[in-house]
């Protein structure tokens, strides 16, 4: 019988889905667009969040039935990369972390959920201990590397010990991300690559690099590791080879990052960037503003869990420039779908990005060949399906 036949025989799996935060960050706006996907006859969703924000109405106006449960300041602000271990652990045994479990596991419980899971590491947690106290089905989406270069050493240990004894079944947004919980087969877990919905392959951009001033831009967070201070350096390398380029920083400094963020404006306004680069701030807009670049690049100094900016300009079928570690690799083929420069390289970066605008057919191709391999493999309706067979094979076992 066919996993639909299946699901359509009972009613639908009330599943709930946990974030900490109601921020955009990448695994929020990964979660965004794959729950109003999923087959309403076969999953029931339903959000809960720790704190107010952005998040919350944008999956209400989705249609998601969406919930508050507000939690100390102290839990939500701490940082996954300046986190000890024992902050890991306050999350267990200070007042406010335990009460937030409790009232987690009443509403799974008041509510007949059958499913739980978490979509940030600290949902890992909280939620992932109430979902076991309630005694339902824990799934936990891993959208964070757990290695060193990522986070502390302490939280490492700890997230790899938990990951094995707490959730049932494990999703990791990228085969990269899969491998740092060195699971060695004493969790089941799987693969499911963050999904792009259809307005991306939907979208008519102008056919890249038509115009006389080229714009190159990079996409998300403004933070450190995300490398816009490599991007800079490279644009100023392009500039004098192409001094018609323009270049676009699309994005908003978050977690008191305020700092790095005024660094490399100051780094922006000096020659010979100087008039040559835009700073956007974040935009619900981002697919016109993406549609409006020839070529999206991605200059992450750390190895990026999935690269889901990197899949959104394939979509819009715009050549990328990407480092080349992490899910990137997965995401990209260096040579038919962009190009990958070695993480920090910014004398790499700006060749790549020159070579493309030497020859605006080979990037036109490969803007081609993004959107192909997109479509095919990071689309939402695929995720979907996918967290739909597993989600039944979970209520099986």
């Amino acid at each position: 019988m066919a996993i639909n036949e299946i699901l359509l025989a009972s009613k639908p799996i009330r599943a709930l889905f946990i974030d900490h935060t109601a921020q955009l960050g990448g695994g929020e706006i990964a979660l965004l667009e794959l729950l109003p996907a999923l087959d309403r006859e076969l999953i029931e969703p339903v959000a809960l969040l720790f704190s107010d924000g952005p998040l919350k109405e944008r999956l209400q106006a989705s249609g998601i039935p969406t919930h508050l449960l507000p939690t100390s300041k102290e839990l939500i602000e701490a940082r996954k990369d300046s986190m000890g271990g024992s902050a890991i652990l306050r999350l267990r045994t200070t007042w406010e972390g335990f009460r937030t479990i409790l009232m987690v596991r009443k509403f799974i419980r008041q509510e007949k959920f059958q499913i739980a899971h978490t979509n940030s590491l600290k949902a890992d947690i909280l939620g992932g201990l109430a979902a076991r106290m309630a005694g339902v089905k824990l799934v936990w989406h891993l959208r964070d590397r757990i290695e060193p270069d990522y986070l502390p050493d302490s939280v490492v240990r700890i997230l790899r010990l938990l990951c094995r004894v707490i959730p049932d079944y494990l999703v990791a947004n990228s085969e990269s991300t899969l491998e740092t919980l060195s699971l060695h087969g004493r969790r089941p877990g799987m693969v499911i690559y963050s999904g792009v919905g259809n307005e991306w392959f939907e979208a008519s951009p102008p056919p890249c690099l038509t115009s006389n001033s080229p714009h190159i831009g990079i996409v998300g967070r403004i933070t450190e590791w995300k490398g816009q201070h490599i991007f800079l350096e490279a644009a100023g390398i392009v500039l004098k080879s192409y001094p018609e380029a323009r270049f676009q920083i699309v994005g908003a400094a978050l977690f008191g990052e305020e700092a790095y963020e005024a660094r490399i404006r100051e780094m922006a306004d000096q020659e010979p960037l100087k008039g040559r680069v835009e700073f956007l701030g974040f935009r619900k807009d981002v697919i016109a503003v993406m549609s409006g670049l020839d070529i999206v690049a991605h200059a992450s100094i750390t190895p990026e869990p999935f690269g889901q900016v990197v899949v959104q300009g394939m979509a819009l079928g715009r050549p990328v420039v990407g480092t080349d570690a992490g899910g990137v690799r997965e995401t990209m083929v260096n040579g038919e779908t962009g190009l990958l420069v070695p993480p920090g390289d910014s004398s790499a970066m700006a060749e790549a990005l020159c070579s493309l605008l030497a020859d605006p057919e080979r990037a036109r191709q490969m803007g081609q060949c993004g959107k192909e391999r997109a479509k095919r493999l990071f689309s939402v309706e695929r995720a979907a399906r996918q967290l739909e067979e597993l989600y039944s094979d979970l209520q099986k076992h």
